[in-house]
């Protein structure tokens, strides 16, 4: 496959697969705009291997890095890499965010449960942070700070996303909500198996959501660390964060009956107070 061809490939991933993509994609240049769906497909495509490829998925992984690796001497097999080569060449990109992301489904495989908060965040360091990474360096961001802010808010998305996705994690026979919070608050796996919005539930997501909102605000100041299409970007998809937590809280957190999302309208709201410069 050529490289145009590569890139159109991971254009239609990135247009099909994520719910708030194209929303944020609407002030990108287009020569910028190929390489973020580029990134996106990468970090689709591993979520795939990880979560829904037949076989050994350790050893899918394990082909999947494989050919990354050939990124750097021009000759990868996969269309998403063979696009990644001009991205990682025009950026300088190196390759630690994208082997983060791998290693993330590697824990996946291990790893079904999380002790600890921290543990959590050290998943998170791998599953969400390296796709900030990423971003900032096509948007030709590479200083210190600015990634350590981008950690902020891309870990408060994972952590909305998990909040979300309970019930699909749990039939994935995987919980994301910290082990030590559910003893703290006495809520089970059994009534998580059950879908249960009881008082202990309600008061460990009001706690969830509260400590994942706090996230967000500690990230908010990247937003003036940028310009052009990068806050917008960022300004976008922080503010979408929040308002999803907004509808987690007015549902009564009760995620299982249905799973809080933004709709159309909710999104170009969105979308306008970001261009607006309207601040969380």
């Amino acid at each position: 496959m050529n490289r145009d061809s590569a890139f159109e490939a991971c254009t239609r991933l990135a247009r099909t697969h994520y719910e708030n993509f194209t929303v944020g994609s609407l002030i990108l240049p287009r020569g910028t705009k190929k390489h973020i769906h580029a990134l996106y497909a990468f970090a689709r495509t591993t979520d795939d291997i990880g979560d829904e490829s037949e076989g050994d998925r350790l050893a899918n992984l394990d082909a999947w890095e494989e050919d990354f690796r050939r990124i750097r001497s021009g000759a990868p097999r996969h269309p998403v890499h063979v696009a990644l080569v001009e991205t990682v060449r025009a950026f300088d990109i190196p390759d630690e965010p994208f082997l983060r992301l791998i290693e993330a489904n590697r824990i996946d495989q291990r790893k079904t449960r999380h002790e600890t908060f921290k543990d959590l965040l050290h998943y998170c360091e791998h599953s969400a942070n390296p796709c900030g990474h990423l971003v900032l360096y096509v948007f030709g961001v590479r200083d210190a700070e600015a990634r350590r802010l981008s950690d902020f808010t891309c870990t408060a998305l994972q952590l909305v996303n998990f909040w979300q996705d309970l019930a699909i994690d749990w039939t994935k026979g995987r919980v994301y909500l910290p082990q030590e919070d559910l003893r703290r608050f006495g809520w089970t796996e059994e009534e998580l198996a059950r879908g249960e919005t009881n008082d202990a539930f309600r008061d460990l997501m009001r706690f969830e959501c509260a400590r994942t909102r706090g996230l967000f605000e500690r990230g908010w100041p990247l937003v003036d660390r940028l310009r052009g299409a990068a806050r917008f970007d960022v300004r976008l998809f922080s503010r979408g964060g929040m308002r999803v937590l907004d509808l987690i809280e007015r549902a009564g957190y009760d995620v299982f009956r249905r799973r809080p999302t933004l709709s159309k309208l909710g999104k170009a709201r969105l979308a306008l107070g970001a261009v607006l410069g309207i601040g969380p």
